[in-house]
């Protein structure tokens, strides 16, 4: 399974992990990706999306309908 967003294609970044005494060592940088089901011409899909792409709005969630019988009930007082 690629690491890489699926809306921007980033991906996983690699660089030197350098110590106090300079001591270097590779270092491996991952996206932060989230599984979401997402609508893609009306249909519901399931995308792994960076939580830039989420934030900036540039997949739309996939909102679900509450089941019937399952309602809660708040009382105010």
């Amino acid at each position: 399974m690629s690491r890489n967003c699926d809306v921007c294609g980033k991906g996983i970044q690699f660089g030197n992990q350098i110590s106090h005494a300079h001591n270097v060592s590779r270092r491996v940088w991952n996206p932060n990706l989230q599984r979401v089901r997402v609508i893609i011409d009306g249909k519901p899909v399931r995308l792994r999306v960076c939580t830039r792409c989420l934030r900036s709005g540039a997949v739309q969630k996939q909102i679900r309908k509450a089941q019937e019988g399952t309602e809660e009930t708040t009382t105010t007082a």
